[in-house]
């Protein structure tokens, strides 16, 4: 990039990089900035370059925590070789506010990135209309991403639609706003990209016509069963999946082969986060897999045991466990989750995102998968049953599992509108292992106080489905306030 400009955002906790580079200090933080920001909006290629800083920047915040808020809290998750009391607490929904996860900043700083690019595209001159379409679209559709995240994880929070770029800005210090507008600053940036977003953009690891539609289906299926938006937000989440079905995706022939640096690229991929050794790996992945320490015969190292580079803090628990293996002839299963009985060991490790082995060297570099088409057939399935239309929402539910049993319409006609939710619930939680699907599922279908242990008899608590606000985020702003129900 050409400039570098730094920005001190109070209520974040942290540093906002208006360029996309490095964080500073405060003593770092010039009377340069102001200039700086005119100097680089000036072509095509700088406003192409922000959208991949943005993408840099959203790796950042969901490498890190994105099975935090879609997984953890489900009750399907443990510890694996090792007990982190950081992650328990999640495991437990015991959440305290500095507790992993609980730091939205850099959330805010893709935010502010995607502020910027709207701010300053509008006024680049670009070889086509098209292309300058997308870039915004690429903003929208990323902003709007965050903000969902942001809604269903904190509930009230700021809504910043300004770009910071000056410390003597008037609008530093932003207080929570209802969580209905958050979801309604979603709404209003989704949509943006869906009308944007030029026709044939097929791209897997940026915003497309799939995946600006898939994100639009995800909200309006949230906004239909947790904000009463009835029918008419089901209709829209509707139509928006038959957009993502028109988009050129297809169902990988087998689910083993969804998966793998080599299948990244894969008919089912819609929308996926890039990790890429030598430039980015790790991630909560990097947590799944059996230190070399725990193999007592080290032929057996990849072998079939898979050796990470870190501790294995993270584990199915066996009641998922069971649930994976339920079913004999489910060829997902040991895609998503290994077991071996070394003598008194037992083994176990979440499979299907393990990155490479090179060099007798384990790299993280398995994408983060936001969103793909089996996910969308079980959408539909879940509108149509919620439209009270059972038997249609047996066919796209039928497609996920024909290909999971390797026979046709496992599930049988007659099913009641109860039935078939349950059988969505635990197809998605089959399908979907660390892939964070899990807890927003619980909390969409309305189950989470039956289905997850840590929260049975919690009903009255307030805010329990939400999260605390890092301790940082509120010293660095007084006017931003606890979650109400956390101290």
């Amino acid at each position: 990039m050409k400039t570098r400009h730094y920005i001190i955002v109070l209520f974040f906790g942290g540093c906002i990089l208006s360029s996309l580079t490095a964080c500073k200090k405060a003593l770092d933080i010039t009377q340069e900035s102001e200039i700086s920001s005119n100097s680089m909006w000036k072509s095509q290629g700088d406003a192409e370059a922000a959208v991949n800083g943005i993408y840099v920047q959203l790796r950042a915040a969901l490498g890190a925590n994105y099975a935090n808020w879609g997984d953890y809290r489900s009750g399907l998750y443990g510890p694996g070789k090792i007990a982190d009391v950081g992650q328990v607490n999640i495991f437990n929904n015991t959440i305290f506010r500095d507790n992993e996860g609980t730091d939205w900043t850099l959330l805010y700083t893709t935010i502010n990135n995607c502020n910027l690019i709207l701010k300053y595209t509008p006024g680049i001159s670009f070889s086509s209309d098209a292309g300058k379409n997308e870039v915004m679209a690429n903003a929208y559709f990323v902003r709007a991403f965050c903000y969902f995240q942001i809604a269903r994880i904190w509930g009230d929070a700021p809504v910043v639609t300004s770009g910071f770029e000056s410390d003597k800005q008037d609008d530093l210090l932003p207080y929570r706003k209802p969580a209905l507008e958050v979801f309604a600053q979603v709404e209003t940036d989704v949509n943006q990209a869906v009308n944007l977003m030029p026709p044939g953009v097929n791209k897997k690891k940026k915003a497309s016509k799939g995946s600006v539609n898939m994100l639009k289906a995800d909200y309006y299926l949230w906004k239909a069963k947790r904000l009463n938006g009835g029918n008419s937000a089901l209709e829209i989440a509707n139509k928006a999946i038959d957009e993502v079905f028109t988009s050129g995706y297809s169902l990988s022939p087998s689910f083993s082969s969804v998966f793998g640096v080599a299948n990244e690229s894969g008919p089912e991929i819609i929308f996926s986060i890039n990790l890429l050794r030598d430039e980015f790996t790790g991630g909560y992945p990097s947590l799944y897999l059996i230190p070399t320490q725990y193999v007592i015969n080290k032929a057996l190292i990849e072998n079939p045991i898979k050796i990470g580079s870190a501790q294995q803090y993270i584990s199915v628990t066996d009641a998922y466990e069971n649930l994976i293996y339920a079913n004999a002839s489910d060829t997902r299963s040991k895609t998503s989750v290994m077991i071996y009985q070394e003598g008194t060991e037992k083994h176990r490790w979440i499979n299907k995102l393990s990155g490479e082995w090179v060099n007798n060297t384990r790299f993280f570099s398995s994408d983060i998968i936001i969103y793909r088409l089996s996910e969308a057939y079980l959408m539909r399935a879940e509108i149509l049953n919620a439209l009270d239309k059972p038997q249609e929402a047996m066919i796209p539910l039928n497609r996920i599992a024909e290909r999971a049993y390797g026979v046709p319409d496992f599930y049988p006609a007659g099913l009641g509108k109860t039935a078939i939710d349950n059988a969505i619930i635990n197809e998605t939680l089959k399908e979907f292992v660390a892939e964070g699907k899990s807890w927003w599922a619980f909390v969409r279908f309305g189950v989470a106080f039956q289905r997850v242990p840590g929260l049975i008899g919690k009903e009255t608590k307030t805010n329990i489905l939400l999260w605390p606000i890092t301790s940082a985020s509120i010293n660095n702003n007084p006017n931003i306030k606890q979650t109400e129900g956390f101290n």
